[in-house]
């Protein structure tokens, strides 16, 4: 999927004795959106901006090292090299003996010789990092202007942490000029190098530049136009995080100490072995405590809260990117933490004066959101007539940010077709979840409308489950309401190839969102729900979803009158 961008300028920092002027040039191909105002928190920003940047270049997949000049040299080479190892083998073999007794001792005090050896090579490698920084941004950073916050997102190049960082306008005096919407910004690693510059006593003036969309002449040297290719994968798991923030979960509160303890404990230790996780231990009354395996190091954390109301054990993988906070612990006043479930993602929200950032972790590292994580098959999956959709998205423009609720009173539709609508806004990148706030936002992920007939199904256990329900292999559907407002589903399905019948059974939630299932399939006996459901639940749930909507509506209308009457009496 390819990107296309049109700058004019370079975003960049201009510095003296007592200002800061931070830039940053807008795609000029999109609607004009702009933003000029001071900056009177300096330091919890430039810690903000600076986290946002180690999730951008964030990569931990295993990278080889890249032998190909060595093989292409030996290639050349092998023949005088076997010819001369011929010639001198016996003087070769009469000096190796002394120099492997001296190695063999050498090596009972490795780390001490190779230190030199080894600080060099990183000096190297830390050279060749910053120099080819250029490459390792996938797509530039989006910036949203709304008429209560200024919000950045971005996307890790390994597809598995997600970052936003949101800004009250309370952090800005001086607001001269402002227009809403989304855009993308031109970002380079010195911009980066520039905001380690802010300091308290200097004035800083924060500028989206609106001087690009003056520019008449399309043949302006200033102008530069990048073309980034983005696999649909990238895209596909940006899409995913809003429909993961919805989902049930446990929270927690951290104190900024306790984060900083997390990265202290990672930082001092290396694993060797499995299991790599942190396991939150929660019990109703009693502070979170975490133990780190597989050292067995167990933390507790005193001033903690969690909303556990039973006995609940949380384990968490990729823990290492948790590193990308550490720069907010001194600036934050606390974190929200949001636990799906083992081996599910998770969210942390840091507190900042004024501000917000949030960190979205898939289950682990190498799961990344877009190709194990179909979060948004957990949501309702209720068909929207397109005036409804149409009435969804026009309320939500008219406010740029709403609760379901808020929207579900403005158009007079249910909050369970509000939330149906928004999901599909969601999937075609148009609309956000702000899980900080709790509420959705209107951004526009990219200026012409993303390709759904390549995102249309978000995995192949949806599209084989499409498959299923249009072949009438779903058999025996039963559907029965349960006293907290959820619905009970079950049925027989007949795998893709027909030849195996598997008892499927599903519990949705009053929000008819997925709770839990069960089926006899490969696929739930060895992920669970944690790459989300099977393809027999899904065509479950296609097959059930006109009673459960009638089941549904009937239990609103019922409700309503119940409320009705109450308020007459």
């Amino acid at each position: 999927m390819r990107f296309q961008y049109r700058y004019f300028g370079h975003s960049g920092a201009q510095h003296t004795a007592n200002s800061t002027a931070l830039q940053f040039a807008p795609d000029t191909l999109r609607a004009p959106v702009h933003f000029v105002a001071d900056i009177n928190r300096h330091l919890p920003f430039r810690e903000g901006m600076s986290a946002l940047h180690d999730v951008v270049v964030g990569d931990l997949r295993f990278k080889p090292r890249d032998k190909s000049a060595y093989l292409e040299w030996l290639a050349g080479q092998e023949g005088e090299l076997l010819a001369q190892f011929m010639a001198r083998s016996d003087a070769i073999k009469a000096q190796m003996e002394p120099i492997s007794k001296e190695l063999t001792e050498l090596r009972k005090s490795k780390r001490a010789v190779m230190q030199p050896f080894m600080s060099a090579q990183q000096r190297y490698f830390d050279h060749i990092y910053k120099v080819n920084r250029e490459a390792w941004f996938v797509l530039d950073p989006v910036i949203t202007v709304h008429p209560d916050r200024v919000f950045f997102e971005c996307f890790s190049q390994d597809e598995s942490s997600y970052g936003m960082f949101s800004c009250s306008h309370d952090i800005f005096d001086r607001v001269s000029d402002h227009a809403f919407g989304t855009t993308n910004v031109d970002y380079s690693e010195s911009l980066y190098d520039e905001f380690q510059k802010i300091r308290n006593y200097k004035t800083t003036r924060l500028t989206i530049d609106p001087g690009g969309f003056q520019v008449q002449s399309d043949n302006d040297p200033a102008f530069h136009e990048p073309k980034i290719d983005v696999p649909d994968s990238w895209v596909r798991g940006f899409l995913q995080v809003s429909s993961a923030m919805l989902l049930p979960a446990q929270r927690l509160q951290l104190h900024p100490m306790d984060i900083h303890n997390i990265c202290l404990v990672l930082r001092r230790r290396k694993e060797r072995a499995g299991p790599r996780s942190l396991r939150f231990i929660l019990r109703p009354g009693q502070p979170v405590r975490i133990l780190f395996e597989p050292w067995g190091h167990e933390m507790v954390c005193p001033r903690s809260t969690h909303s556990a109301v039973s006995d609940t054990d949380i384990r968490v993988w990729g823990r290492r990117r948790l590193l990308q906070l550490e720069r907010l612990v001194p600036v934050a006043q606390g974190f929200t933490v949001h636990l799906l479930g083992t081996g599910m993602p998770s969210f942390w929200v840091a507190q900042l004066p004024d501000m917000e950032f949030t960190l979205g972790l898939s289950g682990w590292t190498a799961n990344d959101w877009s190709r194990n994580g179909h979060f948004e098959l957990l949501q309702p999956r209720q068909t929207v007539d397109q005036d409804s959709l149409l009435r969804v998205f026009a309320a939500l423009g008219e406010r740029w940010r709403a609760t379901t609720d808020e929207l579900a009173a403005a158009t007079g539709l249910s909050t369970l077709t509000v939330d149906a609508a928004l999901g599909g806004y969601v999937q075609a990148g148009r609309v956000v979840y702000d899980i900080a706030h709790g509420v959705w936002r209107l951004r526009e992920l990219s200026r012409e409308p993303l390709p759904m007939d390549k995102l249309r199904y978000a995995s192949p256990e949806e599209e084989a489950a499409a498959e299923l329900v249009r072949a009438r292999r779903i058999t025996n559907v039963k559907t029965q309401a349960r006293s907290d407002g959820g619905v009970s589903l079950s049925g027989k399905c007949k795998g893709s190839a027909g030849q195996r019948e598997y008892f499927t059974s599903l519990q949705l939630d009053a929000d008819q969102r997925v709770a839990s299932g069960e089926c006899q399939c490969s696929h739930f006996v060895r992920h669970r729900m944690t790459k989300g459901p099977c393809e027999h639940m899904l065509a479950l749930r296609l097959s059930a979803a006109p009673a459960v909507t009638a089941m549904t509506e009937k239990t609103t209308k019922t409700t309503d009158q119940e409320r009705t009457t109450a308020h007459i009496g």
